[in-house]
């Protein structure tokens, strides 16, 4: 196979090749770092390219597979992984200049778990300073879309996005605490899935919120999305709060039957006036493909979800400013202008807005359980447009802009990080200006099998996941 061509395989596609020896992962290593070489000064996906650590990695898994000492599905498959998370002797940023030069000497466990599958590490992506939310300025480079280079590729795993994208690395690993999986996975026309709270562990990835942080998959397909989630899942003693609960096999769920599912259609997201009329039209036709293949549709009603933004981003000010009070307080004129001003309204907001806050989650968290009693998913629109000019995003300049942006993206993927609940966003069409839309698929807890099996079916069944970026 022409080596050029080996970066533009699914991380699935490549494991089979790496597997049966066809291709060495020495060879995938060094097409994905000839590619990022080429086209990453366009993206500004990654932060640190740790090349020589990747090429020592792949020799050593083309070692172990030759002596048939194969270790799963990522063996030997390159990847990356947003800087968020501690990785022993390479630098981990957060996406600030206050930490451009922290080098942790322990991995994080979902990178401790990448390395026990194999996977060879390409380096670390770019994100959002201290993974929160639009920022003004991003100091290792503005992440660029590799569908249109002047739009936003998500935020804040924004590297995540673009490199996966970009076919820069096969499968990465992004941060969720408010939708910044789900939100470049729909920027970006990718699958991202934020797993259940507790599912992954988050021991030595820098926090934001206690209460709602999670990691997990950005991909280009929904079996390279499982086949992650596979290899990093489970309980952790260094993360008290990981589930001791089995993980299963998730690419077994991948069947392409999804014949008496229930969907229930989140009336109160699809109503919503904030949505384009453009976006909505093409969830309605996938919820009409999933139909066609056998999934009965119902509507429901989830009458707070049009505020999750304002809860989430309450309860996020507060514990994200409380956690980095002891880094920000000293430095705080090397924080971006966004983030300096969510620092201050964090430390400010009173204990009683807060308290609110989480009375009105368990509020919501109530309404959407009581709604999967009655379906197997729910489904709605990843978010209310495409991805927007960069330029598009600046500094927050009023309340009023402030407020607007709780009506946005944060209010479609909100509700499920309140919840604690498996959310993933798949590839649902496209814009007439040619930008990727996301479907969102939510199960109950712990049933990240469910979505991932109705992802999967309507994955197969339509084209969007075979479009490649122009870049």
């Amino acid at each position: 196979m022409d080596k050029n061509e080996l970066p533009f395989l699914t991380a699935s596609q490549l494991s089979k090749l790496i597997e049966t020896k066809e291709v060495s992962p020495v060879e995938a290593t060094e097409a994905y770092l000839d590619r990022i070489q080429e086209v990453d000064s366009k993206l500004n996906s990654y932060i640190t390219v740790t090349g020589e650590q990747a090429l020592e990695a792949a020799r050593q898994a083309e070692q172990e597979i030759a002596q048939g000492k194969h270790r799963g599905p990522l063996h030997g498959v390159p990847v990356a992984v947003k800087d968020q998370f501690n990785t022993a002797g390479i630098r981990t940023t957060g996406g600030s200049s206050i930490l451009k030069d922290f080098v942790p000497d322990e991995d994080a466990t979902v990178i401790t778990n990448l390395k026990k599958a194999g996977a060879v590490l390409l380096g670390k992506l770019n994100m959002s300073e201290f993974a929160m939310a639009e920022i003004y300025h991003h100091p290792y480079g503005t992440p660029r879309n590799p569908w249109d280079l002047e739009r936003n590729p998500g935020t804040s795993s924004s590297g995540s996005g673009a490199a996966t994208a970009a076919s820069l690395c096969a499968t990465s690993l992004g941060e969720d605490t408010g939708g910044s999986i789900r939100g470049p996975a729909n920027f970006s026309g990718l699958v991202g899935l934020r797993p259940s709270y507790g599912r992954v562990s988050r021991y030595g990835v820098l926090g934001g919120s206690w209460s709602m942080d999670t990691v997990g998959p950005i991909s280009r397909s929904v079996e390279d999305a499982a086949i992650t989630i596979q290899a990093i899942a489970g309980h952790d003693p260094k993360d008290a709060y990981t589930w001791d609960v089995p993980v299963p096999d998730y690419r077994q769920a991948l069947t392409g039957d999804i014949q008496g599912v229930k969907l229930g259609v989140i009336q109160e997201r699809m109503d919503s006036p904030n949505l384009d009329p453009e976006f909505r039209e093409t969830v309605a036709k996938a919820i009409g493909v999933l139909g066609e293949l056998g999934a009965a549709a119902e509507d429901v009603s989830i009458p707070l979800a049009p505020n999750a933004g304002a809860l989430t981003m309450t309860i996020l000010s507060v514990e994200w400013s409380n956690l980095h009070r002891p880094v920000f307080e000293p430095h705080i004129d090397y924080l971006d202008h966004n983030n300096k001003i969510r620092f201050l309204t964090g430390s400010i907001i009173p204990a009683q807005a807060y308290y609110k806050a989480q009375k009105l989650r368990a509020v919501l968290r109530r309404q959407i359980l009581e709604a999967l009693d009655k379906v197997d998913v729910l489904v709605l629109p990843t978010g209310p447009v495409t991805a927007p000019p960069v330029e598009s995003i600046p500094g927050i300049q009023s309340k009023e802009h402030a407020l607007n942006g709780l009506a946005g993206r944060i209010s479609f993927t909100g509700p499920f990080n309140l919840a604690g609940t498996p959310a993933l966003s798949v590839p649902c069409g496209f814009s007439q200006a040619g930008m990727p839309m996301g479907l969102q698929i939510v199960g109950r807890p712990f049933a990240e099998e469910m979505v991932l099996k109705v992802a999967h079916a309507y994955e197969q069944n339509t084209d969007w996941h075979n479009r490649r970026p122009p870049v």
